[in-house]
């Protein structure tokens, strides 16, 4: 058989079969004299065994090992890792579902989302302060602490949000820190306002976003880029106000 009828044969492409002997999976045949290989029933019966195998979804290195008369695994071994490893993957998926359908359930999906369904109520509880450009803005970084946190972190993160939204004046302390913000968003670097808004957000920023060591370094990567993304007067703000928050904390 030339290359194109084994192919046909078996039902995979000559460009599968081709790839099949670059990996080692399928013998080399013998060549005629008039160069073209020379495939015989035997290379016909291997081709449909690693059909088969890849329909299993075995990988090619793992059929290699199968196909190898010294293989280290047997056909039964590999075909129970395989088996084991589709149950992880079906536990995956059911996990991703569910939370997918708790995310819909409801219908309210944050312009932010997907978040975790607790990050989703807090931001419903802070939906008074969704008209600030600024809230929208922290809304986002907190999607973004929340993606990279670890557990601990998410927790902290989750009792800051609460204690802004724990009570009728925490939220109306945020609504004035935002509206302070915003109010900087063209305003020159001697803007006054800029002095009046650190110190407020001094007292508003919630003890559990603050990193338990104290560490406020403004070269910090991320402080940068969250510099960046602010205008110049509420950059200088948010680094006023950490500073405030720096030196009140030294001995």
């Amino acid at each position: 058989m030339r290359i194109g009828e084994l192919a046909a044969t078996v039902g995979v492409t000559t460009r599968a079969v081709r790839h099949y002997h670059h990996q080692g999976l399928l013998p080399e045949p013998e060549r005629l004299s008039n160069g073209y290989r020379n495939y015989t029933l035997r290379h016909a019966i291997a081709l449909a065994r690693i059909r088969r195998l890849t329909e299993l979804g075995l990988g090619l290195a793992e059929i290699k090992d199968v196909l190898a008369e010294d293989a280290d695994k047997d056909l039964v071994e590999v075909l129970t890792e395989l088996d084991d490893d589709l149950a992880r993957q079906e536990a995956a998926l059911r996990d991703r579902r569910t939370r997918l359908r708790a995310l819909l359930a409801d219908g309210s999906l944050p312009a932010e989302g997907p978040v975790s369904p607790e990050l989703a109520a807090a931001y419903a509880e802070l939906a008074p302060l969704s008209d600030s450009p600024m809230a929208v803005r922290d809304r986002e970084v907190l999607a973004l602490l929340e993606t990279a946190a670890s557990p601990e972190e998410r927790a902290r993160l989750m009792a800051a949000i609460g204690s802004v939204t724990r009570s009728p004046e925490s939220v109306a302390g945020a609504n004035e820190a935002y509206a302070l913000l915003d109010a900087l968003a063209d305003a020159p670097l001697d803007d006054p306002r800029i002095d009046k808004a650190a110190r407020h957000l001094v007292d508003f920023i919630p003890p559990e976003l603050l990193p338990e060591t104290g560490d406020f370094d403004h070269n910090h990567s991320f402080l940068r880029a969250l510099y960046a993304d602010f205008a110049p007067a509420q950059a200088e703000a948010v680094r006023r106000a950490l500073r405030i928050i720096t030196e009140a904390g030294q001995p």
